[in-house]
C-alpha cells in the first residue's frame, strides 16, 4: 500500500520531499491511534488500586496497607507506586507499619500540572502536604533510583517529619550522563508532546526488554516485575514525566549534594555492586561518606533493583531505624511507657 501511495503522489507530481512529509504524516497518525489505544487498553486492565488526595491543586494516587508507625516508599523513573507491591515490600511491612506507596506526580494515576517545574524539592513538598492531608506527621522513608532525591529533599526540608531514611541504588551526585539527552525528548515542548504520543511509546516498547535486563543486570529479571504493564509505564503522561525527571537528574544531584551534612535523620544506603544504571562507588559509597548518621550495605553481585533482590534487607533496615527512633509520639501508650520505667527504676 505504501509503494502505491507512493507512485500515486509521484504521478502527480508532487516533490519527493512531499511525499516524504505525506507519508511521515500518515506514519504519525497511525502511531497516535495505536497509542491511543493501548493506553486505554492498559487503564482498562490496570485501574487504580488505591486511594486519591488532592493537595495544593494536586490529584495524587496512593496505595495504602497495614497499621503502625508510618512508612513512606517512593519509586524510582519510569515506573509506578505497585513496583514496591510486586517486590512483595508493601505487604510484607504492612504486618507492622502502615505502608504508604505513592504514584509520585505524572506517574501512574497521579497528576503533574505543567505549570510548576517538578524537581525533586517540589515534590517532596507536594508529598509532604499530602501526607499531611491523610494524618501523617511522621514518618520513615524509603526511595527507590530517582525516588531516592526526593526522599533526601523531604529529609532536608522538613527534618521533623522525617524520623530516617532507607536509600536504595540512588544517584547522589552529579556526573556524565549520556541517557539524559537521549531520554529527555518527550519533555520538550511541542515536539515532545508529538513524540510521546505517537514515536517515544513505540520506541519504548521495543527497548523495554533489555532496558528491563540492564536494571536487573548481571541477575536474571524477576519475574514478579513482569507484572508491571509496559503499556502503563510508556502512556504519554507518564512519558513526560520520566523524561523530565531525567533532565532533572544531574542538576538535582548538583543542588542536594552541598546540603547532605545537614541531614539529621539516620540513614541507611543499600546499592547493588554489579550497578549498571548507577555507579554505587561515585554515589552510595560517596554519600556513606558524607552523611553524619549513615550505614552503607553493600551487595555483592546485585543490580540496580535491590528492593527485588533482597526485599527482606530493606525491611530489616527499616526495622533497625524503627528501633533507634522509637515510635512516634501519637502512637506511644503513656501506660506501657510509665510500666517501663518504673521497671527500670526497679520501683
Amino acid at each position: 500500500m505504501t509503494n502505491k501511495l507512493s507512485n500515486t503522489v509521484a504521478g502527480r507530481g508532487i516533490k519527493g520531499w512531499q511525499a516524504g512529509a505525506l507519508l511521515a504524516g500518515i506514519g504519525l497518525a497511525a502511531s497516535f491511534f495505536y497509542v491511543k489505544a493501548k493506553t486505554k487498553q492498559a487503564e482498562a486492565a490496570h485501574p487504580p488500586e488505591g486511594r486519591f488526595v488532592t493537595v495544593d491543586g494536586v490529584r495524587l494516587h496512593y496505595l495504602e496497607r497495614g497499621k503502625g508507625p508510618v512508612l513512606v516508599l517512593l519509586h524510582g523513573n519510569g515506573v509506578l507506586a505497585n513496583d514496591f507491591a510486586y517486590s512483595g515490600i508493601i505487604d510484607k511491612a504492612a504486618e507492622h507499619y502502615r505502608v504508604i506507596a505513592f504514584d509520585r506526580p505524572g506517574f501512574g494515576y497521579s497528576e503533574r500540572p505543567r505549570n510548576r517545574v517538578w524537581t525533586p524539592q517540589a515534590q517532596a513538598r507536594l508529598l509532604h502536604h499530602a501526607l499531611q492531608e491523610i494524618g501523617v506527621d511522621a514518618a520513615i522513608v524509603v526511595g527507590h533510583s530517582l525516588g531516592t532525591q526526593v526522599a533526601l529533599s523531604m529529609a532536608l526540608d522538613v527534618p521533623d517529619f522525617v524520623r530516617g531514611l532507607v536509600l536504595l541504588s540512588g544517584y547522589y551526585y552529579p556526573s556524565l550522563r549520556v541517557d539524559v539527552p537521549l531520554l529527555s525528548g518527550p519533555a520538550i515542548p511541542l515536539v515532545g508532546d508529538v513524540m510521546r504520543y505517537t514515536i517515544s511509546p513505540l520506541a519504548g516498547r521495543m527497548l523495554w526488554r533489555p532496558l528491563t535486563k540492564k536494571m536487573f543486570a548481571p541477575l536474571s529479571v524477576d519475574p514478579r516485575f513482569g507484572q508491571i504493564s509496559p503499556w502503563m509505564a510508556l502512556r504519554p503522561g507518564q512519558l513526560r514525566a520520566a523524561a523530565a525527571d531525567n533532565t532533572l537528574m544531574v542538576p538535582a544531584a548538583l543542588a542536594l549534594s552541598k546540603r547532605y551534612p545537614e541531614l539529621k535523620v539516620p540513614v541507611t544506603i543499600i546499592a547493588g555492586t554489579q550497578d549498571r544504571v548507577v555507579d554505587f562507588g561515585h554515589n552510595s559509597e560517596r554519600l556513606n561518606e558524607r552523611v553524619p548518621d549513615s550505614e552503607l550495605q553493600l551487595e555483592p553481585g546485585v543490580g540496580h533493583m535491590t528492593h527485588y533482590a533482597h526485599p527482606d534487607k530493606v525491611l530489616e533496615a527499616v526495622d533497625a531505624i524503627a528501633a533507634r527512633v522509637g515510635q512516634p509520639v501519637h502512637l506511644r501508650d503513656p501506660r506501657a511507657e510509665a510500666l517501663a520505667r518504673a521497671s527500670e527504676s526497679g520501683t
